[in-house]
């Protein structure tokens, strides 16, 4: 069943977990993302792609264990 609090953990979490390198090293930050434009578009889409993946499978295998 779908809980309001369920979506409201999963979104702190990911703030958290995306404010942390910037906090930890903002100067590597910005030289990774300046790197990115130089990426394809298509490689960027792969990487996504996967990154959908993964996070659904580990959403699934946790899910499923309650």
């Amino acid at each position: 069943m779908f809980a309001w609090t369920d979506l409201l953990t999963a979104v702190a979490l990911f703030l958290v977990l995306e404010g942390i390198m910037p906090f930890i090293n903002p100067d590597g930050v910005k030289r990774v993302l300046a790197k990115l434009i130089d990426v394809p578009s298509r490689d960027l889409r792969i990487g996504a792609l996967g990154s959908i993946v993964v996070g659904l499978v580990v959403l699934i295998a946790v899910r499923s264990s309650l």
